[in-house]
């Protein structure tokens, strides 16, 4: 079995309840019938009714199985504008804002997760980035071990022409610009945690760099050398290495070359970018001209599972974003 069928078969044992607050876009609503339909999520679509029946018509489309809540018509709206309140009080907000703020599909999904009404939201692929993970800090809140959200993408090789057949997490490729040395570090941390969530395999950490042990002097090498310290720190039995380069992190041979006293022998499920410009290329470098299957962005760090979309992905992208936020669910 391989890694997207571990996911789905994952998802489909521990059913979990996912909101999604972009169900007028035609993709978001044929994922979201698969999802319900395969069993991988008991799926709640956010927004105008009108408009999401008008789609399901479109696309031919049976909404059969999948709840739908307009929260102009919510009976309990009051309750979750007094949430929303409470939450953001603290940034000016009154009562009467949040009521008016809470009809927006985007927040209201959030209070959702937030209130336990649903184990976790997906959206991203009609709003931006920006307004997805803001509004879920604002809202869900981070996890108490965690300094910073981060992005990650899970990368899954499984092509016959892939020599590295496997899974890997790529970090940060789509939030953290320029990670200093501490949030680099909290960056790794929390990749270990999603690979605990979705990889069936011991984590094995690379923190990315054009340096090996020292091979090249700057600051940028010296940012990760003392990031993997910190994690070392936190973490002492992880495997772990850097700086490394990416061909030492992913060949034994040539780890054994470069690398005295390795952790992980050249055999790296988790790469962590030194900034966001490495890893924004280098996940797109695998998925366009390597053929891997990209799932994410992926969001770690929140109390409880959000996660962004590309607003380029496709109902199988949307999908699997699903499974894997079931998964992280659990």
């Amino acid at each position: 079995m391989d890694t997207i069928e571990r996911l789905h078969q994952k998802a489909n044992e521990d059913t979990k309840r996912i909101v999604l607050p972009e169900g007028h876009d035609p993709r978001i609503l044929q994922a979201a019938m698969k999802a319900s339909q395969d069993g991988i999520a008991d799926v709640v679509l956010v927004g105008d009714r009108l408009q999401i029946n008008a789609c399901a018509i479109q696309c031919n489309g049976n909404l059969s199985g999948i709840e739908l809540i307009d929260p102009a018509a919510f009976s309990n709206l009051e309750d979750y504008a007094g949430c929303l309140y409470e939450k953001r009080q603290h940034k000016g907000i009154t009562v009467q804002q949040a009521v008016e703020i809470i009809r927006d599909p985007l927040v209201f999904a959030t209070v959702m997760v937030a209130r336990h009404d649903a184990d976790g939201m997906v959206a991203g692929a009609v709003l931006t980035t920006a307004d997805v993970v803001r509004t879920a800090i604002q809202v869900i809140g981070m996890d108490d071990a965690s300094d910073i959200v981060s992005s990650f993408f899970l990368i899954v090789f499984d092509k016959p022409f892939h020599d590295l057949k496997g899974s890997y997490i790529f970090s940060d490729c789509g939030l953290m610009i320029e990670p200093d040395t501490q949030q680099l570090a909290s960056i790794a941390i929390s990749s270990v945690r999603s690979a605990w969530a979705l990889l069936d395999d011991e984590p094995r950490v690379a923190m990315l760099s054009f340096s090996t042990q020292g091979s090249a002097s700057h600051a940028c090498v010296s940012r990760v050398a003392k990031a993997t310290q910190l994690v070392r720190k936190r973490m002492p039995k992880l495997l772990i290495d850097g700086e490394i380069q990416l061909d030492a992190a992913l060949i034994p041979e040539i780890c054994n070359k470069k690398v005295t006293d390795s952790k992980i022998m050249g055999r790296a499920n988790i790469l962590i970018f030194p900034n966001l410009e490495a890893g924004n290329i280098g996940y797109k470098i695998a998925e366009k001209f390597g053929q891997a299957i990209a799932i994410g962005p992926l969001l770690q760090g929140l109390r409880y599972p959000a996660n962004d979309l590309s607003r380029g992905c496709s109902v199988n992208d949307i999908y699997n974003v699903i499974a894997a936020t079931s998964v992280q669910a659990i």
